[in-house]
C-alpha cells in the first residue's frame, strides 16, 4: 500500500499554504514571548481532545473533561469522556517528550499500546460528587463515601474470585486467536488488518513530506492517515502527530498545536471530499483556523491577567492570588473545589479568593458553580 503525491496537483495550494506558514509563524513567535504561554498551551490540550472526538461524531463537553482529568466528575464519566481524557493525556505526554519522538517508530508504537489499554478495559470507577461552597459538609456525603468504599472493595474481591476460579487464565494463550463472544461477525479482530504494514506505508508519507513546506507536509501526513488508517482504536492519533510534526520541523515549538480544534470548524463535505486537492485545501484551512482561534484567545487571556494583576498587586507577598491566576489561566474552568485542593486552603477560603481575583461565575448556578475566562 502506497500513498503517492502528485506534484501538480498542488501548485493550486500555494496562496493556502503561505496563509498557514503565515499564521502558524505569527502564533508561535506570540506564544513563545507571551506572559500566558504556559497557561496557554495547557488549554489547548483541552480544546484540541474535545475538537478530535467532534471530528468522530462525539460531543464532549470541554468541562467534563476539565473536571474528570481533576477526577472531580459531577456524574460517571461516558466512554467518549474516557477517550477524551486519552486524547489528552496522549498530547501531555508527547509535549513532554523530544520533538520528533511521537513520529519514531518507539514512540508511536508507545502511544498506540499506551491508550488502547485505556480504551479496551474502560473501568469506570465511582464518580465523585462536586462538593460546592453552599453545599453542607453533613453525614450524607461521609455516608456515601463509605458506600463508595464498600463498593470498590467488593468489586475486587469479586475480581479476585473470578481470577481464582479459572486458572487457565493464567496459562500460556493459545496461538489460535479465539472469537470473541462480544463480536460474533469478527469485526475487532480482523486478521486480514495488517497494522505493521499499514505504519510502514504511512512512515513513506512521511519521508515525501519532509521535502515540502511544513504545513503542507503535516497536511499530507494526516490525509494519508485517513486514507491508510493504520491504527483502528486510536484514529484520533493522526491529529497529534500532525502536531508532533509541525514541532519537530520547528514550525511550532512554543506548544503542540491543537489541530483538531480547528478542523471541527471545516464542513465534513470537504474535509472526506474524495478530491485530494478538496481534503488538503480543507488540512490546510484548518490550521489557520486552529491559529487564528489561538491568537485571539492569547488576546482574552492577556488581557485577563492584566486584569487579575492589577487586583494582587498590593497584596502580601505570600498571597494566594498569583497562584490562583496561574491556576485559573491553565483551565478553561474551575471550581471552589478544585481551586482549594490546588492552593491547599478551605472552600470557603477558595471561593473568597475567586471573589478577590474579580473571574467572571459562567454557570449562573447556585449550585456546581464554575469560573472561567470566557
Amino acid at each position: 500500500m502506497r500513498y503517492e503525491i502528485d506534484s501538480p496537483l498542488l501548485v493550486s495550494l500555494l496562496p493556502t499554504i503561505v496563509e498557514a506558514e503565515d499564521r502558524l509563524a505569527r502564533l508561535d513567535e506570540r506564544a513563545a514571548r507571551a506572559a500566558v504561554a504556559g497557561g496557554f498551551a495547557e488549554r489547548r490540550h483541552f480544546f484540541d481532545a474535545v475538537g478530535a472526538l467532534w471530528i468522530a461524531g462525539e460531543l464532549v463537553h470541554v468541562e467534563d473533561l476539565v473536571l474528570h482529568d481533576a477526577r472531580m466528575d459531577s456524574r460517571t464519566p461516558s466512554h467518549e469522556l474516557t477517550i477524551a481524557h486519552s486524547i489528552l493525556r496522549a498530547r501531555r505526554r508527547i509535549w513532554t517528550a523530544a520533538p520528533d519522538w511521537a513520529l519514531a517508530p518507539s514512540g508511536l508504537s508507545a502511544l498506540a499500546g499506551g491508550t488502547e489499554g485505556e480504551e479496551a478495559a474502560l473501568e469506570i470507577k465511582s464518580a465523585r460528587i462536586l462538593v460546592d461552597e453552599d453545599a453542607d459538609d453533613g453525614p450524607l456525603s461521609t455516608e456515601l463515601a463509605e458506600i463508595d468504599a464498600i463498593l470498590e472493595r467488593s468489586q475486587r474481591l469479586l475480581d479476585s474470585h473470578g481470577r481464582l476460579d479459572v486458572p487457565e487464565l493464567h496459562e500460556t494463550p493459545d496461538p489460535v486467536r479465539e472469537k470473541r463472544s462480544d463480536d460474533p461477525l469478527g469485526l475487532f479482530d480482523d486478521e486480514e488488518w495488517d497494522e505493521p504494514a499499514r505504519l510502514r506505508a504511512w512512515r513513506q508519507t512521511v519521508v515525501i513530506a519532509d521535502g515540502l513546506p511544513a504545513t503542507l507536509g503535516a497536511a499530507l501526513i494526516f490525509d494519508a492517515w485517513e486514507r491508510i488508517e493504520p491504527l483502528r482504536r486510536q484514529h484520533w492519533l493522526g491529529g497529534l502527530l500532525v502536531a508532533s510534526y509541525l514541532r519537530a520541523r520547528g514550525k511550532v515549538t512554543s506548544h503542540l498545536f491543537a489541530f483538531y480544534a480547528g478542523l471541527k470548524t471545516i464542513r465534513h463535505e470537504r474535509r472526506r471530499s474524495r478530491d485530494r486537492l478538496t481534503r488538503l485545501q480543507a488540512f490546510l484551512e484548518a490550521m489557520v483556523e486552529s491559529a487564528s482561534a489561538g491568537l485571539k484567545e492569547m488576546d482574552r487571556l492577556s488581557l485577563a491577567r492584566t486584569q487579575m494583576e492589577i487586583r494582587f498587586r498590593d497584596r502580601r507577598s505570600n498571597s494566594s492570588l498569583p497562584q490562583l491566576a496561574d491556576f485559573v489561566l491553565s483551565r478553561p474552568m474551575v471550581s471552589s473545589a478544585m481551586v482549594a485542593r490546588e492552593l491547599r486552603v478551605t472552600s470557603r477560603g477558595a471561593l473568597n479568593l475567586l471573589n478577590d481575583i474579580g473571574i467572571r461565575e459562567i454557570t449562573g448556578r447556585g449550585r456546581y458553580r464554575a469560573w472561567g475566562i470566557i
